[in-house]
This record gives C-alpha cells, sequence and structure tokens, in this order.
C-alpha cells in the first residue's frame, strides 16, 4: 500500500515537473474549462443593463407627468370635476377652443416676438463677448470671463425682482441713470406702457441666460486651430474677413445647438413675466406659458385648457426645432 502511494506521489511530482518546465519554456497552460450556462453580454444588451436605473427613473418623473399632460388635454378637467374624480372626455374641443381664442393667439404672437428679439440679441452678444474675452492680448479678458458668471448664479425669480425695480417708474435706477446722463427729460414708464413692457422683459431675460451662450462659443472658439488664422494672415486677409471665412463657419454646429435651446427656452419664458409684469399692463406681456398658467391656476381653474395650450406651445418647439436644424445643415451641404 505505501509503495502504492509512494508511486502515485512521485507520478504526481513528475507531471508537475513537467508542467513548469513546459510554462518556463514559454508554452501556455491548458485553459480551465468553461462553466455550462456562463454567457457574457453583449455591447448592446450591457448598455441596456447600465442605462435601466436612469430610463426607469427618467419614465417615472418625465414620462408620465407629460402622458398624463396628455391625458387631460382631452378632458375637461375643473374644479368640480376633480371633486368628482371623473373627468368627461371633450376630444379636441380644449385645442379647438384655444386655437379660436383671440387672447391665446395674442400670446402666441407675443411669445414669438420675445423670442424672436432674445435669440437674436443672445447670439450676437455671445459671439461678441466670447471673442473679447479670448483675446490674450485685452487686459479686460481676465475680469470680464469672471463677471461673466455671476448673472447665471441668480435665480430667474431674484432676477426678476432686481429688475423690477430698476425699471420702476418712480425710484427706479434705470430712469435715474438715464436722467443724470441727460438721455430723458422725465421718467420712463418701462413696465406700465403696453408698447415698451414686453421689450422691458427681454433685458432680465437676455441678462440672466446669456452666460450660457457665451462659455459655449468660447469654448468653440477655443476648439479653432490658430494655424489657420496665422495662414490668412500671412495670406493678407483682415480681422473681418478671417471671421467671417474661418471663425463663423466653424463656429455653425455649436450655434445650431444654442439655436435650439435657446429658443426652446425662450418660448417657456415664465419667472420675469411673474415678478415684473404678472402679464400686464393689460394683456401686453402674455406669453404662451402665463397663458396656460393663468388658465389651469386661476378662475376659471380649466386644467384640461392649459394642458391643450402646453401641448400646443411643445409642438411650435418641436417644429422650430427641426427647421433650423434641417435648413442650417441643409445650406453646409
Amino acid at each position: 500500500m505505501l509503495r502504492h502511494i509512494d508511486r502515485g506521489d512521485q507520478g504526481s511530482a513528475e507531471k508537475l515537473s513537467a508542467l513548469e518546465a513546459d510554462h518556463d519554456s514559454g508554452g501556455a497552460l491548458p485553459a480551465a474549462p468553461k462553466r455550462r450556462g456562463s454567457a457574457e453580454l453583449s455591447a448592446g444588451k450591457l448598455g441596456v443593463v447600465m442605462n435601466l436605473p436612469t430610463l426607469t427613473t427618467l419614465a417615472l418623473v418625465l414620462a408620465y407627468p407629460i402622458g398624463y399632460a396628455a391625458y387631460l388635454s382631452f378632458h375637461k378637467v375643473t374644479p368640480a370635476e376633480l371633486r368628482r374624480g371623473v373627468f368627461p372626455s371633450v376630444g379636441l374641443g380644449n385645442y379647438q377652443r384655444i386655437l379660436s381664442d383671440p387672447l391665446f393667439l395674442l400670446a402666441l404672437k407675443n411669445t414669438l416676438v420675445f423670442t424672436a428679439v432674445t435669440v437674436v440679441a443672445e447670439l450676437a452678444l455671445a459671439i461678441a463677448i466670447a471673442l473679447l474675452i479670448g483675446q490674450r492680448q485685452v487686459w479686460t479678458s481676465r475680469v470680464t470671463r469672471f463677471l461673466i458668471l455671476l448673472p447665471y448664479a441668480v435665480p430667474p425669480i431674484a432676477n426678476g425682482l432686481i429688475w423690477s425695480f430698476m425699471y420702476n417708474f418712480d425710484f427706479g435706477f434705470l430712469n435715474r441713470l438715464l436722467f443724470s446722463a441727460g438721455l430723458i427729460s422725465k421718467p420712463v414708464n418701462w413696465i406700465g406702457d403696453p408698447n415698451t413692457a414686453l421689450f422691458a422683459l427681454t433685458v432680465p431675460y437676455i441678462w440672466r441666460t446669456l452666460p450660457f451662450a457665451v462659455l459655449l462659443v468660447h469654448a468653440a472658439l477655443q476648439g479653432i486651430n490658430p494655424e489657420l488664422f496665422e495662414a490668412a494672415s500671412v495670406d493678407g486677409a483682415g480681422a473681418f474677413t478671417r471671421f467671417r471665412h474661418i471663425t463663423l463657419p466653424l463656429l455653425v454646429p455649436i450655434l445650431v445647438v444654442l439655436l435650439v435651446l435657446r429658443t426652446s427656452f425662450a418660448f417657456v419664458v415664465f419667472e420675469e413675466v411673474l415678478a415684473i409684469t404678472q402679464g400686464g399692463p393689460g394683456d401686453a406681456t402674455w406669453v404662451a406659458v402665463w397663458y396656460s398658467y393663468k388658465r389651469s391656476f386661476a378662475p376659471p381653474f380649466d386644467i384640461g385648457i392649459g394642458a391643450a395650450s402646453a401641448y400646443v406651445l411643445a409642438l411650435i418647439i418641436g417644429a422650430l426645432a427641426l427647421a433650423y436644424v434641417t435648413m442650417i445643415y441643409r445650406r453646409i451641404e
């Protein structure tokens, strides 16, 4: 029995020695057998699994409220229906009511005017300021990089309240400044005059949202190869020519993104209206989101009408974004 064990140990030692010699000489050890039933996930399936928690959260936080709002837009939802818990279906009745409501059409017109003014002004100012703070030889560039971020840190409601005090007819800082400079001879009722109230709202909004656009354009400018400008300068191109033929074409992708984002955000302006004019004077500063808010949360509290107007606004924003992207990239091609 002992001899058999010794022989077995001797045989195992010989096999181990052979494996070690084979490993030292560069030979590969035999691969371990794969376990049955263990299969690796493909890249696509792994991506779905990794993003599943985020998709679930978005579905609960965004998809359900959006879907429920769509449901409400096709039903009559007033305090009486809320008490009963029964929402009668009206089909497209809510949409027909708002599209035939002169106040909604006026709010939509004001929204378009507000969006056009703020988007054009913001893009132009963003490019100009980004070019300024990108100049190393300008000593104000470092100071400007710091100061440009300050408005972005101010909450929208606080921003509106600050500007409402500045616009005040009796003791507003803006009237005092313009009067001291000799630009006006009497105080101007900036937010009390229907002719100026809507345009007065554009200034606080641009002041608050401009830093975001400046940062994006500034980042895009840093990605342009400086050798392109040096080569153009050698060929005799001036500053405007370099901007027109080098800078502006290379900024088109980021400008498209800004155009879509700024249009979408300007269409849903609300905080400045709430803090400064509250839709007044009269209905001069009624915008689309203010219309939805007043119809839903003010008498007669018709939530179905508010939901329908919000969906009309969302469709307009989506159509404009699609038109922007299609038009600009078609010109590039």
